[in-house]
Formats: C-alpha cells, structure tokens, sequence
C-alpha cells in the first residue's frame, strides 16, 4: 500500500500544474496537438529526428513544441534557420543543461557543453590553437597511419580464411585506439575502456524524464538508470584518475608528450593567453569532450559510408578507381595523397548530408528574443533538425538518393558554415573536433578501398542491405555491417 501512495502522490500536483500551464497564452506558431503534463512527448519515437521531420512537414519549418515541461521551437529547414539565426545567434549560443550530459562534463565544464561566456570562449580558443590546431592534427599522422595499417592487416587475415569481416566492430576499434593513442599517449594501457565507453554511449543517448518532467525525475531512479550513469561515471572517472596520475608521475615520460592529457596537463598549471584549467574537473571534462564525441562520430560515419558504397556498386567502383589511380601499386594510400582524391571528399560529403551523424541540434535561449516577430522568452529550447535539413526538397534535387555528384559544382560544405548542411552544428558552437575527424576517416576509407573488393555475405542483394538507425551520441548502423574482403592484387603483391 505504501509503495502505491508514493507512486499516486505527486499527481494532483501535477494536474494543478497542467492547468496553470493551459491558462498560459500560447505562443503564435504553429504546433502539433498536445496532452496535458506530457504535451506532445507522446509524438517522439525512438528515433526523434525522423518523428520530427515528420511534424514539420505537416506543421512547417519552424513549429513550437511543448516537450513535457519545456517550451521548444523545432527549425527544419535551411531557410528557416538562416532566418532564425540571423538576429540571434548569439542569443541561440547556449546549449541546454541536461541530466547525463551535465554529469559526464563534470557539471557543464566541457566544450560541448559549457554555458557561453567567457569560461566557454577561452575553452574553445584552447581547443582550436593548442589541443585541435592544424599543426597539432598533423602531428598525429603516424598514429593514424599506424592504426590504419593495423585495421588493413586484420582484415587481410579474414580474407586468407574467406570470412566475412564485421565492419562495424572494427571501425570502431578503429577509432577508439587512434583516439586513445592521441587522448592519453602509448604509453597508458586503456584495456576495458572501450566497454566503459560503449554504455557512456547508451547512457547519454537515453531518455531522461528529468530532462522534460523534471518533477517525475525520481522515476529515473526507479528505473535503474540513474544507477547505471553513476556506475558508468564512476569506471569512468576512475580511468581518467589512472591516466593523469600516470602522466604526473612520468609514467608515460618514454613517450610522445604531445598528446592531449598531457597537453592539458601543462594548461591546469601554465596559462595559456589568461586561460587556465585550475582543476583536474576541468581537464575531465575536456577529456571527455575529444573522448567521446571522437569515437563515436568517426566510427559511425565509416560504416555509414561503407554501407551506402554497397548500396551503390556505381559510386563504389567510382570511388574505388580513382583511390587505386593516385596510389598505384605501392600496396597502400598515404595521408599526403589524400589531398588528390576528389570524388572520394564528394562521398564522404554525401554521407554526411543524407546519415547526419549528429541529426539533431539543441540550443537554448540565454534570454528573451524575436523569431519570426513573436516574442520568444529565455530558457527556451531550440532544437535545429540537421537530418530535415538534409532532406529538404527545396534546398536539395532527390534528397533521399545517395549521389555524390551533387556537390561538383556545388561550393556548400560541413564544417559549420552553410546552413544547409550542419551534421556537426553551425556558427560558434559547431564540432571543434572536425578537422581532427575527418583525416581518419579519409585516411581509413581510402586504404579500405584501395585494398579490398567488396562483396555482400552470399546470398544477399543490396537491396537487403538495410539502413536502420540506433541512436547514441551519434545515429549508428542498428545492425552490425558485415561485408566480405577480396585483397586487391598489388595489396598481395606487397605482402608477398
């Protein structure tokens, strides 16, 4: 009896909150029909970016949400949002405080994550000159290729025995250990990270009603997943302590000092143009920002291009030909040719625009602004739907076919600039971390290219080569891909 009190108790109080939110004036834009307490969470399912494209195709580019307790504008389309963020993008700047996301950065202290101001501007700069520079980026160039080169002599020993090889654990493997080499440094053993990494994933990318019904939060801990974030946060922040003892005792001093703790290190001691790091808090956070936002982004986008590249054998053979023209015969494709291969930018690209890695956007008002005339007040959430974007017919010929010839003559790029392609943000608060993932992407795919033949498992068609999406930090593959290698011959040649 007392287990169903508890549970009954809060409920008067949240219908005395629903009809205090109704005698509200509603804002003047279009929005879907609600239900009291929930509004219209009802109307997201597991995969929001879509529920969401959905809506708007109904409701236009900039609808007005009631998610739980939090009032949201969803922005669909590139004109929309141009238009939207034309007088307020620094008032857009901020992004909002939630749950799993605010323990992970260790209260808000990461890049990604930091409210905007002085913290998040001195933090960013750090990240762009020091932490991310191109000289920096360049520098990693042997860990890339070194690990490349790792990923390409497993999957030749597959081909030996004629098994089929699962891309998508080892994409990821891929970029977990390029990421934990130029993170922590060789000299630090990361055994059993990627497992602690893989439910960091799941945990963040999990429905929290904290974040919507902030007084029905207690249900988070009913359903056990309050637990799991703070057992996850707890391997997580135990590891961190392992790798910056490790550097501070000079546990890795053989090595490499140029990778990012130890760089990080040299900040929480030395300021860097009056900003410093003055707490190990402060590191973690940014840790975790180059950590997870790294891996996950990198791995999920291979994948999606190997899968579109077997869903298009013409684009394939494309591809493929013009990665084996500029290599030659020498057995493999190094990082200072990558600069001459076109078409395979033009994929990459493509990928991008139609598997939005990160498909939605969220922002937060830092006080009272004008959209589209109205009045919008601050604590506003502002969710920019990348994947819509993506997929606007006004903006893109046959959005949803896979054809990366569209961008020939087409100047429009990812890194934050156009507002009709933004997989990885725009303006200020666009993915710093780019420029440091898409080396390893373009390094990775062209040696898996230039190297293999590529065929489906026997007895399956492209057209069984399904596209279902799980969601984590970044939207993945649901079911693993799995392909069968055939080694190119001058590849045999060279290992004979």
């Amino acid at each position: 009896m007392f287990p169903l009190f508890v549970l009954l108790l809060p409920f008067p109080l949240l219908f005395l909150l629903a009809k205090l939110r109704k005698s509200r004036k509603n804002l003047p834009f279009p929005c879907p029909r609600k239900l009291p307490i929930i509004g219209n969470l009802h109307q997201l399912s597991a995969h929001p970016h879509h529920s969401l494209h959905k809506l708007s195709l109904k409701h236009g580019p900039v609808m007005f949400l009631q998610l739980g307790s939090v009032p949201t504008f969803v922005i669909s389309t590139a004109d929309a949002l141009r238009e939207v963020l034309k007088t307020n993008d620094v008032t857009l700047s901020n992004r909002p405080s939630l749950y799993a996301v605010k323990r992970y950065s260790y209260g808000l202290l990461s890049i990604s994550f930091s409210p905007y101001g002085e913290y998040w501007r001195q933090a960013r700069k750090v990240s762009i000159s020091v932490l991310l520079s191109v000289k920096r980026v360049q520098s990693f160039h042997r860990i890339r290729e070194e690990e490349v080169a790792n990923l390409i002599s497993d999957i030749v020993k597959a081909c030996s025995s004629s098994n089929p090889v699962n891309m998508s654990v080892e994409l990821q493997a891929l970029s977990n250990k390029i990421i934990t080499r130029v993170t922590f440094g060789d000299g630090i053993v990361a055994q059993g990270y990627g497992q602690i990494l893989e439910e960091t994933q799941r945990v963040l990318g999990g429905l929290w009603l904290a974040d919507y019904l902030p007084w029905l939060g207690w249900i988070d801990a009913l359903t056990g997943l309050r637990k799991k974030l703070e057992k996850n946060f707890k391997e997580l922040d135990e590891f961190y302590n392992h790798v910056i003892k490790e550097h501070m005792s000079g546990g890795t001093q053989d090595h490499d000092p140029s990778d990012l703790v130890h760089v990080l290190l040299q900040l929480h001691k030395d300021p860097f143009h009056g900003m410093t790091f003055s707490s190990m808090s402060h590191v973690k956070g940014i840790i975790t920002d180059m950590f997870i936002n790294g891996t996950d982004t990198s791995s999920a986008t291979l994948t999606w291009i190997m899968t579109e590249l077997m869903r298009n054998p013409r684009v394939m053979a494309k591809a493929r030909d013009e990665v084996r023209k500029i290599a030659g015969d020498k057995g493999k494709v190094e990082e200072h040719e990558l600069k001459d291969l076109a078409y395979l930018k033009l994929v990459i690209k493509e990928t991008m625009r139609l598997r939005t890695p990160v498909p939605l956007v969220f922002r937060e008002t830092s006080e009272t602004c004008v959209i589209q005339g109205h009045e919008v007040p601050a604590k506003t959430r502002v969710i920019i739907n990348a994947r819509a974007i993506s997929l606007d017919q006004n903006t893109w010929e046959n959005p949803e076919e896979f054809y990366p010839e569209r961008f020939v003559d087409n100047n429009v790029d990812f890194i934050g600039q156009d507002f009709s392609l933004v997989p990885f943000g725009l303006g200020r608060r666009s993915c710093p971390g780019i420029n440091f993932a898409l080396p390893v992407v373009e390094l990775a795919l062209a040696n898996l290219l230039y190297c293999f033949d590529w065929e489906l498992p026997a007895g399956m068609t492209k057209v069984e080569l399904d596209v279902e999406e799980e969601l984590g930090i970044a939207v993945h593959k649901k079911n693993p891909l799995v392909l069968v290698p055939r080694l190119f011959h001058c590849v045999q040649n060279d290992l004979s």
